[in-house]
């Protein structure tokens, strides 16, 4: 079970404070306040996070990242830095399959790092598709070209209710993936606001099929 001071249920439904999520598995069962969650669970395990715990995010950037950007080792940061690097400065590169596979894998980690879930878009590359799979993103089709320009941060250009991944009904029944914000929503403020506002920077956890895969340290 993850417990968190606010949860952001989407799909239209009121936020929850010290709301809950209990997971099965790859799967979420229930999702609610904690009181009634863990009195209908007592034995589950509990995570507390700080902060608001939403469903994870869609990135509609996946090729543009992964695929037109080097994410840089950081063995490489004293002479390429630490930003992904495009235009004239990747063109200037030996690119590689092996290195796409391994910028990809770079990229992949930062995505993760700002609750990202899934990304949008056609990946073109193998090395790059393969590096995606084994990390277990979804990649979804992308119907409309998103606003520029490519942006780690999938709250950037969308608001939060845009950018989760979920459907229409909500969190139950769905694979277990949701992320854990480091966001202070002031009394009688709007979550979703102070979401937007602080940005997917401020990501404390990322699960992906149940699975913790990212941690801020």
């Amino acid at each position: 079970m993850h417990r968190a001071d606010l949860l952001l249920p989407g799909a239209g439904r009121a936020p929850v404070p010290d709301g809950a999520v209990l997971v099965a598995g790859d799967s979420i069962e229930a999702v609610g306040g904690y009181e009634e969650l863990v009195a209908a669970r007592p034995a589950a395990r509990v995570r507390r996070w700080p902060g608001v715990l939403t469903p994870g995010l869609c990135n509609p950037y996946g090729p543009e990242l992964l695929e037109q950007a080097y994410h840089p080792d950081p063995r490489e940061a004293a002479e390429l830095g630490t930003e992904p690097l495009t235009g004239d400065a990747l063109a200037a590169l030996e690119m590689t399959d092996a290195r796409w596979g391994a910028s990809a894998r770079r990229g992949v980690r930062r995505m993760l790092a700002h609750g990202t879930v899934a990304i949008a878009g056609t990946l073109r590359r193998d090395t790059v598709a393969d590096a995606v799979a084994r990390s277990g993103l979804g990649v979804e089709p992308r119907l409309t070209e998103p606003p520029g320009p490519p942006a780690l941060d999938p709250l950037a250009t969308r608001p939060p209710e845009e950018a989760f991944v979920l459907p229409p009904l909500g969190f139950e029944g769905r694979q277990a993936d949701f992320a854990v914000f480091a966001v202070e929503v002031p009394p009688g403020g709007d979550p979703y606001t102070a979401l937007t506002r602080a940005g997917a920077s401020t990501c404390l956890a990322t699960i992906l099929d149940g699975r913790l895969v990212h941690r801020r340290a």
